[in-house]
């Protein structure tokens, strides 16, 4: 038995304690999710580690020894919110609004519910009046409603360190194909959520698009992170999402353009330069990808590419491709 696994079933018996009066051991243990289902010895001392941080009471009822939280535990007074805090409480919300429908937005929600349920009519108005005045903008993203089993087993799968079988469709060869991968990260980026495992196909690290996942088993095979594996050093030279053999890339923005890309953090590695005239220069080190180009051509004329010169004619090519079609 993992360590992960004793603490989501310590969890999960936290849980049946908050929404009861009271309840026996060998009730406890049915009550588990059959992934965590255990002896009832094993119920009892994770319950005697839970009494170490919670306070926990026992008292025989109808001649069975039930275990409940303490009276006044179960509900805890809501705490006390500065204006400031309860803005960043909306703003995570409706960050998270791409998630609508799965269990990481609904815990999200269920706590801001009973933060506003506890709040007075003063504190009330106070949030409509900063949501009439506070809004975000989360552009191109995907929603992810209908994949909540799909989200919830991949937790599951990567909190057990399980080994997964899947179906995975792969837009590039445009076929779906079956996948053995060990998750190690839920990952979520430029407005779409992404699985990022170690593939046993490719021998590698790679990422999976949670939508493009059609089916997925978890296995009894458990499995070793790689030592030392960092997401984000696995991630560093992608420009969003889209990783590849990094180049050194130098652009020079025109003086028009200059002002509204300078002040945006475009990559962790760029180096800005301001000529004496209003352009820009940009110092990349990034993943030489579709990505990439993409981005480029999204700056039209407005953008000169000094270097390398792999990039510029792909560009070229790109652009020609474009003018072509139209």
């Amino acid at each position: 038995m993992s360590r992960n696994d004793q603490v989501i079933r310590q969890w999960f018996l936290l849980r049946k304690l908050e929404d009861s009066r009271g309840l026996a051991i060998d009730e406890l243990a049915r009550a588990l999710p059959e992934d965590y289902a255990c002896h009832s010895r094993t119920v009892r001392r994770d319950l005697e580690a839970l009494e170490v941080v919670f306070p926990l009471v026992t008292e025989r009822v109808d001649g069975k020894m039930r275990w409940r939280l303490m009276d006044g535990f179960r509900s805890l007074p809501a705490p006390a919110f500065s204006p400031t805090e309860l803005m960043v409480l909306i703003l995570s919300r409706d960050l998270l609004k791409p998630l609508d429908g799965t269990h990481i937005k609904g815990s999200l929600d269920s706590a801001f519910a009973k933060v506003l349920a506890a709040m007075p009519p003063e504190g009330m108005a106070l949030v409509r009046q900063m949501q009439g005045y506070f809004s975000v903008g989360l552009g191109p993203h995907k929603t992810y409603r209908e994949h909540r089993a799909l989200i919830e087993q991949i937790s599951r799968a990567i909190t057990q360190k399980r080994t997964v079988q899947m179906r995975y469709y792969s837009a590039s060869r445009d076929i779906t194909g079956r996948r053995e991968a060990d998750p190690y990260r839920l990952w979520y980026a430029a407005g779409a959520l992404y699985l990022v495992g170690y593939c046993h196909l490719r021998k590698s690290v790679r990422m999976f698009a949670v939508d493009r996942i059609r089916s997925l088993t978890i296995t009894n095979h458990p499995y070793q992170m790689s030592l030392g594996f960092d997401l984000e050093a696995y991630v560093r030279d992608a420009l969003v999402v889209m990783r590849g053999e990094p180049v050194e890339v130098e652009l020079l923005f025109e003086r028009a353009t200059a002002a509204w890309v300078k002040d945006r953090q475009w990559h962790p590695s760029q180096r800005l330069e301001q000529g004496k005239r209003g352009e820009l220069r940009m110092f990349l080190r990034v993943a030489d990808t579709r990505e990439l180009l993409g981005w480029i051509l999204s700056f039209g004329a407005c953008v000169r590419i000094l270097r390398p010169e792999s990039l510029r004619e792909k560009v070229r090519a790109e652009a020609k491709r474009i003018l072509d079609q139209t």
